[in-house]
């Protein structure tokens, strides 16, 4: 699954570390997801979506939708 985490992390000058904190999850996870290596459970998917004041498909995008 493509997303945008990085860039909008970037936009905000946070670490993988500060996102990390306010998806309640580990840095390696952001990391892993941030790479495609691992698609976001839903809540980590909203939690996101309302960190960054978006909609999850803002966010995130399944590669196999047209």
């Amino acid at each position: 699954m493509k997303n945008r985490l990085k860039v909008l992390r970037a936009e905000r000058d946070w670490t993988q570390a500060d996102l990390a904190q306010a998806l309640d999850v580990s840095r390696q996870t952001v990391n892993a997801i941030e790479k495609g290596k691992f698609d976001p459970s839903l809540p980590v998917a909203f939690k996101a979506a309302r960190v960054f004041g978006l909609t999850i498909e803002e966010i995130f995008d399944d590669e196999y939708d047209s």
